[in-house]
């Protein structure tokens, strides 16, 4: 049985992850991400507990998207850093403006429709008719986008659609957790998880079945997903696990995770995505010290996740 987590981590690449290359060629770029706000007003997310011998791993899932001004309480984490070693973040996924503007020189024709062609000549007429009743909900220029392939333009409407339901990609646990470890004197090590190479090459290898399944998966999310976000954002920042569990998502997030899983360009990034991971708790690991880590969640629980893959090198697992 899947586990029913909201955007797996195949979907959050293509839809969350791809688009902030191109994201600051058509917004106002902001100088950092956004931080969380910690608070004592709730439960807060939960951590899993991995043991093996003297070992210690503490691990916090991060979520996306979650609501503007939302609060956590960090009392579990900071009685846990107390006895931490090592925090492990993932490096941010940064691209400055004049990277951007190579990449729309270079690469053009990987983010860009060329041919004169636009948007509603590369979607099926069914998928550009859906994305048309959504632009206009949420932008008024009837050709927004329509100069960007599939994958971008879904994504940049998707994001319009989070903005006007207060719902937000930029929320930066990390930095939430840099601040905290600096406060009880805690090593903070980033991991480099993937960078805008590996995206673009991840990009370059994407079948246009593959990406318009993808489209019908952020289409659906903005169509009637919206809610079921916020809820599951607010059972996070209350650490209530069972509740996200519950929460399925819809079923062509499935088709499209299953898609990319077929395929190889992002299914290699994902697999060394977990690679990474797996090898820097590892790492950490053979000290016998105690490490703390932010992971995306879906990352965590998706079958076969890194959850998964630490049992089979032989953690033991304490769930929240």
């Amino acid at each position: 049985m899947r586990t029913p987590i909201a955007l797996s981590m195949t979907a959050f690449l293509c839809v969350q992850v791809l688009a902030p290359v191109v994201a600051r060629a058509d917004t106002p770029p902001a100088s950092e991400m956004d931080e969380l706000v910690v608070s004592s007003e709730r439960t807060g997310p939960s951590m899993w507990h991995l043991h093996r011998g003297t070992a210690q791993v503490w691990i916090l899932g991060s979520m996306s998207p979650l609501p503007k001004g939302i609060t956590w309480r960090s009392r579990q984490v900071e009685q846990v850093l107390d006895s931490t070693n090592q925090v492990l973040v993932q490096k941010p996924f940064e691209i400055g403006i004049a990277r951007i503007l190579w990449l729309l020189i270079t690469e053009r024709h990987v983010l860009m429709i060329g041919g004169g062609k636009r948007l509603k000549d590369l979607l099926p007429a069914d998928l550009h008719a859906r994305f048309a009743v959504q632009r206009a909900k949420y932008s008024d220029d009837p050709d927004k986008w329509e100069r960007f392939r599939p994958l971008i333009a879904s994504a940049f409407l998707q994001q319009a659609a989070f903005h006007q339901v207060g719902l937000s990609t930029r929320l930066d646990l990390g930095a939430a957790m840099r601040l905290l470890a600096k406060k009880h004197h805690v090593q903070v090590e980033e991991i480099k998880i993937a960078g805008v190479g590996d995206v673009m090459d991840a990009l370059k290898q994407l079948p246009p079945s593959t990406e318009n399944v993808c489209v019908g998966a952020s289409l659906a999310t903005i169509e009637r997903d919206l809610p079921r976000l916020l809820d599951r954002a607010q059972a996070w920042a209350s650490g209530n696990i069972e509740r996200i569990a519950k929460l399925r998502e819809p079923p062509e997030v499935d088709a499209c995770r299953a898609a990319l899983d077929n395929g190889v360009g992002a299914a290699e990034l994902i697999a060394r995505m977990r690679k990474t991971w797996l090898d820097s708790i590892e790492h950490y690991s053979r000290s016998g010290s105690t490490t703390v880590a932010v992971i995306n969640m879906d990352m965590l629980l998706e079958p076969g996740g890194l959850l998964d893959q630490l049992r089979k090198k032989g953690y033991e697992v304490d769930p929240p």
